[in-house]
């Protein structure tokens, strides 16, 4: 049988809450022990081990209690209830340099911290010209860590802490601290240490790192444990969490549930049945200039526009009429970002959206190689001579990574009217390399030859990519290596 080197045996945490400090000195002198306050259980009867030589990863929305579970195996922090039982050296990146001397030298900081470790001063000998090395901060190993910047506080204690090599790493996002070059040094150190055996317990958001280094995953939600298993297994769960739902009770939503797999698709009837012979006429009365840029695309007159009273009108009649019979709504299944960018004139709109992964699952995560689709339902308050459906990626710096909108994909679309919609879906392969983007989303066209917006929905949602092998750049190329040996 695996040697368990942790055991958390029905783990609860819970803290008293109080609405006024004197609350805290009033239950204390009560005679008939009146409660003022409210129990808050950061930990709910949490059990699970941890085998010599696994990699285990603790993922879950932020106040689920990870970071509670770590304190408390540590010994930071004593459980309520249950028991936690390590065997063997342990380590613990929690934050890092909670334990220097400000006024002390690196150097004095790395012996009273090796000291407090249980390390020898002869065995600190030993690995100091390691700890420098790794560190990388020059001569400042030799003055008071108070002068230092961030970086190289960071630097000095992850090299401290990782160099005594411990039966037990226990990590809380202590690997998404520091520069791109430190990030990947520690990386490369985590796996040196997986492949010597070293057990490691770690807490992170980062899904990609989960992916790589773990061998099994334990999720949390507000306090519990809800699950655990394989990585993809957990991650999938984690989904739909992030989702805002129930992963034990609830299933994924799927794509067939909003309509069709079509790439546009007008949801009232074909063009041909909404419009007749109208149709052909309003085509007809459709004017507006057009440049190389925008070929095929037409404006309408102003006779055609309502006023902006009758759009508000037909809004609100909208509104109403939806208000009677609740729909699901693909939006209601994503993350969306509370402080996005919404505006436009009001003549369309997009009243629904979401992202499809290569299962047909609504989902904010998707896997890099694999196929998604992005899709968008835009209901029409106005005669429009020829929408624009559009999406855009972006890193979380702005810069326009890829998208793409029919007119670019040759869908030309025909004049709507007041009251049609459209459904839009977009299917391409995510060839992004793994991290965190924001999807923007809209609707525009050309009025009197001038870009118009009807509405626009700014870094509406977040893309989390998740990858096994990142490569240089922004983008993955798939390239395909061939070689040939010729011996001397």
């Amino acid at each position: 049988m695996n040697e368990e080197l942790i055991s958390v045996k029905n783990v609860s945490k819970v803290y008293r809450l109080y609405d006024r400090p004197i609350d805290r000195l009033l239950e204390s002198i009560s005679i008939r022990k009146k409660s003022y306050h409210k129990d808050f259980f950061a930990l709910q009867n949490i059990s699970f081990s941890v085998n010599k030589g696994e990699a285990v990863g603790i993922i879950g929305t932020n106040g689920s209690g990870k970071s509670t579970m770590l304190k408390i195996i540590t010994g930071v922090l004593s459980p309520t209830n249950g028991s936690v039982e390590t065997r063997g050296t342990v380590c613990a990146l929690l934050e890092l340099g909670a334990g220097f001397n400000q006024d002390y030298t690196g150097i004095e900081n790395i012996y009273m911290n090796g000291t407090m470790m249980g390390i020898s001063k002869e065995e600190m000998d030993k690995k100091l010209p390691d700890i420098l090395d790794f560190a990388d901060i020059g001569d400042f190993v030799h003055q008071p860590v108070k002068s230092y910047s961030s970086g190289m506080f960071v630097r000095l204690a992850f090299a401290l802490y990782i160099s005594i090599d411990p039966e037990i790493l226990i990590v809380d996002e202590a690997l998404s601290v520091g520069d791109v070059f430190f990030q990947a040094k520690c990386y490369h150190r985590m796996d040196e240490l997986k492949k010597k055996g070293t057990t490691i317990l770690m807490v992170t958001h980062d899904l990609g790192s989960v992916m790589k280094y773990c061998d099994r995953v334990i999720l949390f939600n507000k306090g519990e444990k809800v699950g655990e298993g394989l990585p993809g297994q957990m991650v999938d769960q984690y989904k739909k969490i992030l989702a805002g739902k129930n992963p034990v009770a609830e299933k994924f939503v799927d794509e067939q549930d909003f309509l069709g797999d079509g790439k546009i698709e007008n949801t009232e009837k074909s063009r041909e049945e909404l419009h007749g012979s109208d149709s052909e006429a309003h085509k007809k009365q459709a004017t507006g200039t057009s440049t190389e840029s925008d070929v095929g695309q037409t404006s309408c007159t102003g006779e055609q526009v309502d006023t902006k009273q009758q759009v508000d009108r037909l809004k609100a009649d909208f509104s109403a009429k939806d208000s009677e019979k609740p729909e699901r709504l693909m939006k209601d299944e994503m993350s969306i970002n509370p402080s996005a960018q919404l505006y436009g004139n009001g003549k369309a709109e997009i009243i629904d959206f979401g992202i499809f992964d290569k299962d047909g699952k609504l989902s904010n995560i998707l896997i890099k190689g694999e196929r998604f689709t992005i899709r968008e339902r835009i209901h029409f308050y106005d005669e429009i001579a020829a929408p624009i459906f559009t999406f855009t990626i972006k890193d979380k710096r702005g810069m326009d990574l890829s998208g793409t909108n029919t007119l670019f994909e040759g869908e030309n679309i025909p004049a709507v009217k007041a009251g049609d919609e459209y459904i839009c879906s977009f299917s391409q392969k995510m060839n992004l390399q793994g991290g965190e983007y924001l999807l923007s989303i809209s609707c525009t066209g050309f009025e009197g030859g001038e870009h118009t917006v009807y509405d626009r929905k700014y870094d509406i949602t977040s893309i989390t990519v998740l990858s096994n092998k990142n490569t240089v750049g922004i983008y993955d190329m798939e390239s395909e290596v061939a070689l040939e040996r010729h011996e001397a």
